[in-house]
């Protein structure tokens, strides 16, 4: 009962919200990237919040279902096929046992989801399923999954409480400029106003160096003071260093714990998602916003998640069985 990994692609790991609470000890956090993609997939299968899904950039893996389940897919767009059909994405999808789901190259964004409502056998280590490749720990056998791996089903739940009344369009996937907004500091200090407005008023470009760990980018020059170290302290999801070469670096979610290099912002939560879905050569501006403001932007996502889930979801009177639901979402999705 579960899923039986054909060819891995290129980098797919089980992740969740990442495993926090240990970075004074020298644990990374991990997690997904795409934290906004991660909880809508999780939300159309109504799962818990931080159940664990699989994560995979630029090329996508391809499963063999050895059980019924439901899966969404969300993310960029995978080009994802069931038994050689096209699939939907930001919808639930009902799985035969002996179904074949297979990903090609991203068209657009750079990372995808996969959310199981038999959710995924993969044992809690430290408050967290997720996958930290670099220390080799949680996630399945804390690694990448390879070609002949076979991750198992915790249980056998293959009905939703409710279906599908709506399908979710996102079009930033397809857009290759992407408005970061920032809150300076913690380090702003430790730039020059030229520097500074450098960093706000330039266009940056993704370069090749753009993994889980961080996001290098290139562009003009961001002047310091006197020098771009610091005494090492903690780095936050999306902070933004600058090192003596003076090209930003925004850290991710397998960044390390703490960092000598000064930090003239950090991108605010919200934003993430439009950073890590963008592809080598895409192109990078910076906005300067409050913490105040940034603590607004938080709160109307989750509102925004509050009112997808009532627009997408209808009561039924009954439980509804897998092979309901999926004709009903069939014709949802044809109209």
């Amino acid at each position: 009962m579960g899923i039986r990994v054909l060819k891995g692609g290129m980098l797919t790991t089980v992740q969740d919200l990442g495993r926090t609470g240990y970075q004074s000890q020298g644990f990374g956090v991990s997690g997904v990237m795409d934290v906004r993609s991660f909880k809508i997939a999780n939300l159309l299968l109504d799962n818990p919040e931080n159940e664990a899904v699989l994560e995979f950039t630029l090329i996508g893996p391809t499963l063999q279902f050895t059980s019924e389940t439901i899966i969404a897919i969300t993310g960029g767009d995978f080009q994802p096929v069931i038994n050689g059909s096209p699939a939907p994405m930001y919808t639930a999808i009902y799985m035969n046992k002996g179904d074949i789901l297979k990903f090609s190259s991203a068209r657009t964004g750079s990372r995808g989801y996969i959310a199981f409502s038999s959710y995924l056998d993969i044992p809690v280590v430290m408050g967290s399923r997720s996958t930290n490749i670099r220390s080799s720990v949680g996630g399945f056998k804390g690694r990448k999954l390879e070609d002949g791996d076979y991750l198992g089903f915790r249980m056998k739940r293959r009905y939703l409480p409710y279906f599908l009344s709506r399908k979710l369009d996102l079009d930033e996937f397809d857009q290759e400029d992407a408005t970061l907004r920032v809150v300076l500091g913690p380090q702003k200090s430790k730039f020059t106003k030229q520097g500074i407005e450098t960093f706000l008023g330039s266009e940056y470009v993704v370069t090749s160096d753009f993994d889980r760990m961080g996001c290098r980018l290139e562009g003009p020059f961001i002047a310091y003071r006197d020098t771009a170290d610091i005494i090492s302290d903690g780095i936050a999801f999306g902070a933004i260093q600058v090192p003596s070469h003076g090209k930003p670096i925004i850290l991710l979610s397998d960044r390390q714990t703490t960092g000598g290099y000064a930090k003239i912002a950090a991108v605010a939560s919200v934003d993430i998602p439009k950073l890590v879905q963008r592809k080598t050569d895409h192109k990078i501006r910076f906005q300067a916003i409050t913490v105040q403001e940034a603590q607004k932007l938080y709160l109307d996502e989750i509102r925004e998640m509050d009112e997808f889930r009532k627009q997408i979801y209808r009561p039924c009177k009954e439980v509804l069985d897998c092979r309901l639901v999926a004709k009903r979402l069939c014709k949802l999705f044809d109209q």
